[in-house]
């Protein structure tokens, strides 16, 4: 590439990760309307379901954050909705206030099956493709390493 194509839209990598993040928020849109969630709910979701079972809730707002690459700004609003509709707790640590331990409710813990159904029923229509998605996964998770280290 040279001269004025770098700055063609079609040769931007962060327009083409853009573009394939927005598709696939789309294509997640019947399972979050359905479980009564947004897309960033779902992730916090995620990360909380995989702790419960691993034995590891609560967890703690920077752990959290770490795992979702968001800093506390961000998801102490998120959080505070997902407290209002009664999927997480959020509680000061005994060991040291200043900490902010997230677990599930029962209702969160509720949505994780509709969830894994609403999943698979997305991951029949990319069967064909499951060898590719998953070594641009691969890819994609050392891209982000790299971009953490910068």
């Amino acid at each position: 590439m040279s001269g004025d194509q770098d700055l063609y839209l079609q040769n931007q990598l962060c327009f083409k990760l853009y573009t394939a993040s927005r598709l696939v928020i789309r294509g997640y849109q019947p399972m979050l309307k359905d479980l009564g969630i947004t897309y960033p709910q779902y992730l916090v979701l995620l990360v909380l379901w995989q702790a419960k079972e691993q034995e590891k809730l609560p967890l703690s707002l920077k752990a959290l954050g770490s795992r979702l690459h968001l800093d506390s700004g961000t998801l102490t609003p998120l959080l505070k909705r997902m407290q209002q509709v009664d999927l997480i707790s959020r509680v000061r640590s005994e060991q040291d206030e200043r900490q902010l331990q997230i677990a599930l409710t029962e209702q969160g813990i509720a949505l994780a099956p509709k969830a894994k159904k609403w999943r698979a029923t997305l991951s029949e229509g990319l069967a064909c493709q499951q060898q590719a998605l998953t070594e641009m996964a691969q890819q994609l998770d050392q891209f982000i390493a790299l971009l953490e280290i910068e």
